[in-house]
């Protein structure tokens, strides 16, 4: 076989033994004993395997945190965020961004003048389309490193993965038009603040960014011209769920209500009669037009909505989040990202009851589930999706280290499929294990293990950087206290050392607990290198 050849010319046969146990893992099954029982404390956990759930990956500097304060604290501060406190050198290459720096409407704007002034160039010169169209790919760039960036150094690691469950929750796909512009900002101000909060809040922050709206078709829904795109997904995918109990009639009417909601990227109102002007809305981008609205009584889920304006959808938005058919549906996909692709209905049902008694408090949601014994139970267990293998990877093998350039993890989340707002559906990308473990899947993923195992050179150097420049950045260079032996700081030499895995007393004592085959294959290897790369793709790193 050509794959078979390959793998044994990169690591010999031991990692063939690997690829094939990860191919045959077994399925995840779900625990039934969802009942509170013992605390995080009083339960005989590995931390490890605590930290790769709560966390994007275990480290040293985490297991520092959680040995400190315990793991009910540690979960109670998880769940708190309060605030988030980023190494220098890496908050400094966030604020340096230009979606940290110019506000969305005044970005869009700009864009919006380079669009016009590209078409009234079109068929005679490509030059302003073409920038254009690099400019919105840019800052989608943007938006994807400063993600990856937080996911790795910041100390909220629940609040980071919530925050992307919720990016893929509320999916918006980043190549339809120019919301790859407005990504950063859909994620810093309809995402990230609520990711822990309240449910509803959430739900409204979404409805009225611009970037769903122009993603969904929103702003073409208009008084005698329905558009029910959004309104579909709203109840199909983000509320109720598509067995959720709702009719075409109650999605026809939903469409009703959302009628003006829109976008306006000018910097003045729409003229309008004065009584008009009263009940118009508009926050940056967002705008409630009145003029476009269907004014008309509705009747959803059973509910009378008078006709009266932007009031109506605020209605809507508290029925919707507080309906049985939502708390089932939420806790239903929560319970499938941390604890099992079959949550059990006794455990889902626990957390719909929570999120209705907390009128959508999500943290509390997620206390009821981590809570349970079916929770610990799981641990070790959930297969990884790309991202999470990825980062969990780069966490541990550079815990200490200063990443300057996103670019590798960004190209190994496309070849493995996982493009961040890659997914072209609303739907968001599948949780599940079977939609991630194939072998070419694992292929891919040992390719990208050997990369990390042997000191990935480029993400230690800016884009277009020289090696003089990126030895001058040396002094900028920002260590996180760790147990393992950091790989060379960026810009010393061309190619830093690998990773010192292998000589780390903590993933050393942590690979004790892995089985005695992959053991055994481990104590085969006859370089550094090579047992980093068969640490990092073993099948118990597959799993969190």
């Amino acid at each position: 076989m050509k794959i078979q050849s390959k793998l044994q010319q990169v690591l010999g046969a031991s990692l063939l033994v690997l690829l094939a146990a990860c191919s045959n893992l077994p399925q995840q099954h779900a625990d039934n004993s969802s009942q509170p029982g013992k605390t995080l404390a009083q339960a005989a956990l590995v931390p490890e395997q605590l930290l790769n759930r709560l966390t994007w990956g275990s480290n040293p500097s985490s297991l520092q945190v959680l040995q400190a304060v315990g793991p009910d604290r540690y979960l109670d501060q998880q769940l708190r965020a309060r605030s988030t406190v980023l190494p220098p050198a890496i908050q400094s290459q966030i604020d340096a961004m230009t979606i940290s720096r110019q506000p969305l409407p005044e970005l869009m704007r700009d864009l919006e003048a380079r669009r016009l002034a590209s078409e009234q160039q079109k068929g005679t010169d490509d030059t302003l389309r073409k920038e254009y169209q690099q400019e919105l790919t840019r800052l989608a760039r943007e938006a994807s490193t400063r993600a990856l960036l937080r996911d790795i150094y910041s100390p909220n690691q629940l609040q980071e993965q919530m925050s992307w469950f919720w990016m893929n929750h509320f999916n918006i796909h980043n190549g339809k038009a120019n919301v790859r512009a407005m990504l950063g900002d859909f994620e810093e101000h309809a995402i990230r603040p609520y990711a822990l909060g309240n449910f509803r809040d959430l739900l409204r922050a979404t409805v009225t960014h611009p970037a769903m709206l122009r993603y969904l078709d929103n702003e073409h829904n208009a008084a005698n011209r329905i558009n029910e795109n959004y309104a579909r997904e709203l109840m199909e995918l983000h509320t109720m769920g598509v067995n959720g109990g709702y009719s075409q009639k109650d999605v026809q009417e939903l469409a009703r209500v959302l009628t003006g909601v829109g976008i306006n990227l000018s910097k003045d109102a729409p003229r309008m009669k004065p009584e008009l002007e009263k009940i118009y809305l508009r926050q940056g981008l967002f705008e409630f037009n009145p003029q476009r609205h269907d004014f008309g009584d509705k009747l959803v889920l059973g509910k009378t909505i008078k006709g009266r304006g932007m009031a109506e959808l605020d209605e809507v938005l508290v029925l919707l989040s507080r309906q049985p058919a939502t708390a089932s549906f939420v806790s239903q996909k929560l319970a499938t990202f941390f604890v099992s692709d079959t949550p059990s209905k006794d455990l889902t049902d626990k957390m719909a009851q929570r999120f209705l008694q907390t009128d959508g408090d999500i943290a509390a949601t997620l206390r009821t589930m981590f809570n349970s014994q079916e929770f610990i139970a799981s641990l070790g267990k959930k297969f990884k999706d790309p991202l999470h293998f990825m980062l969990a990877s780069v966490r541990l093998a550079y815990d200490g280290n200063t990443i300057v350039n996103t670019g590798p993890m960004l190209n190994w989340l496309n070849m493995m499929g996982q493009q961040l707002n890659g997914r072209q559906t609303p739907d968001g990308y599948a949780l599940n294990e079977s939609s991630w473990a194939s072998s070419g899947q694992m292929t891919v993923r040992f390719d990208i293990a050997r990369s990390i195992a042997g000191g990935n050179p480029a993400l230690f150097r800016a884009e277009n950087q020289t090696p003089q420049a990126a030895q001058a950045m040396q002094g900028m260079q920002t260590s996180v206290p760790a147990q393992t032996t950091p790989a060379t700081l960026p810009g010393t030499q061309e190619k830093p050392q690998p990773p010192a895995l292998a000589a780390s007393p903590y993933v050393k004592k942590w690979s004790t607990q892995f089985s005695p085959a992959t053991q055994t294959v481990l104590n085969q290897t006859r370089t550094p290198q090579e047992w980093n790369t068969l640490f990092l793709a073993s099948p118990e790193m597959m799993r969190r």
